[in-house]
């Protein structure tokens, strides 16, 4: 008995394991495909996605059914071994009973106690699918919990005081093993000061940006701001200190005050009110059904892809950093847009300190500094007039864009 509930343990195990896997796959492809909804009817995929779909959902049904195999064997097993444990009681019982060692109460007895051993196996074997499952999902999730950070957060330096200079100084970073991204980056940007980023896609630009807020740790170099190694600051009071406005803005299905504020009750009405008008973005968020308290769905589903990126300007100027990065953040709107935002970049990175990531190199020109970019090194830099005169990268980029 022993025996076969061991092997019985172990085959559940892993039938229930292959269980949660197959469960995690078919949730992960619903989620995804009802966010692309629109993609597969663009493209007329249904049929396939559908077939997809369908092997999914068979390794699943294969799944289960192994579970339910393994308990279909271990049952008659379990009423087997039992009908043989009563079979030799009754044998030697009776023979016992000739030989006037036993009683007939005696048979009786231990019948009762057989069954009494045996009804409570096949019980706990019933609860065994609820403790497996359990045991199997608890696993996964504390794989994610033990799971180490890597980058560590040892500082406790205060940024209270920073005035946002930024040193990068012989910086090579590399996301896997030495297959470096960026590669002896050495540059300043002064207090208050706007540097851009350009160069062609893959050359290190969000790279840098990266490494600043501390996303991923870089390898050799070093980063300073103020002249402090960003390692000394604590990673919490830094990420506050540095504001991202990035390319795809993500917003939460809540109101128009709350995505901006991100729930900080420091931050009053008045203030938001203040910086949209700062932004620009004041009159479109009071034309909205409720104002400020407008729901914006899921992603915010009901702005445009223009209204949402100011939206995102209005988080970064609300929470007031002293360092401001804008991750290509004109290059999926419309002129108009652009325009607003263009308006907005100028006026939330005046007396910041800025990093201007952008392929438009319209919304640069104006830069303090320019850093061109190529597969991993600054290949130039100079303000936009400098770099036009080198006849280098800078200029090919400008004369695609705009001859």
């Amino acid at each position: 008995m022993l025996w076969s509930t061991n092997i019985f343990k172990n085959s559940i195990q892993k039938s229930f394991q292959d269980v949660r896997t197959q469960v995690a796959r078919l949730n992960a492809f619903v989620q995804e495909h009802i966010q692309g909804m629109s993609v597969v009817q663009i493209f007329g995929r249904e049929a396939q996605e559908y077939r997809k779909f369908q092997a999914i959902n068979r390794e699943h049904r294969k799944a289960h059914i192994r579970s339910v195999l393994a308990y279909s064997i271990f049952f008659p097993v379990v009423e087997i071994l039992s009908a043989i444990s009563l079979s030799f009681l009754v044998w030697w019982g009776v023979r016992d009973v000739l030989a006037g060692v036993a009683t007939v109460g005696d048979i009786f007895a231990y019948i009762l106690f057989i069954n009494m051993l045996f009804r409570p196996i096949r019980q706990l074997a019933d609860r065994f699918n609820v403790l497996q499952m359990g045991m199997v999902g608890s696993d996964r999730v504390f794989k994610v919990l033990d799971t180490e950070a890597h980058i560590p957060d040892e500082g406790g330096f205060p940024t209270h005081d920073l005035r946002g200079e930024i040193r990068f100084d012989g910086l090579w970073f590399a996301y896997e093993d030495a297959d470096f991204v960026l590669k002896d980056i050495s540059f300043q940007v002064k207090a208050g000061t706007t540097v851009a980023l350009v160069g062609a896609t893959g050359s290190g630009k969000s790279s840098v940006i990266n490494v600043l807020s501390r996303a991923y740790e870089f390898q050799k170099g070093t980063v300073l701001l103020d002249g402090r190694d960003i390692r000394d600051y604590a990673q919490r009071e830094l990420r506050r200190s540095i504001s991202v406005v990035l390319q795809d803005v993500f917003l939460f299905s809540d109101t128009v005050h709350n995505n901006i504020t991100l729930n900080d009750p420091s931050i009053s009405r008045e203030a938001v009110m203040a910086a949209a008008k700062e932004v620009g973005a004041h009159e479109f968020i009071i034309r909205l059904p409720q104002g400020y308290d407008t729901e914006v769905r899921e992603r915010g589903s009901i702005l445009s892809v223009g209204q949402r990126q100011l939206i995102s300007f209005i988080r970064a100027c609300v929470h007031n950093p002293r360092v401001l990065v804008l991750d290509e953040a004109t290059s999926s709107v419309d002129s108009m847009s652009e325009q607003l935002i263009q308006q907005a970049t100028e006026r939330i990175t005046k007396g910041r300190t800025s990093i201007v990531i952008a392929h438009r190199l319209s919304t640069i020109q104006n830069a303090d500094q320019i850093l061109v970019l190529d597969k991993g090194r600054i290949a130039e830099h100079g303000d936009h007039q400098a770099l036009l005169a080198q006849n280098g990268l800078y200029r090919k980029l400008y004369d695609l864009q705009f001859r």
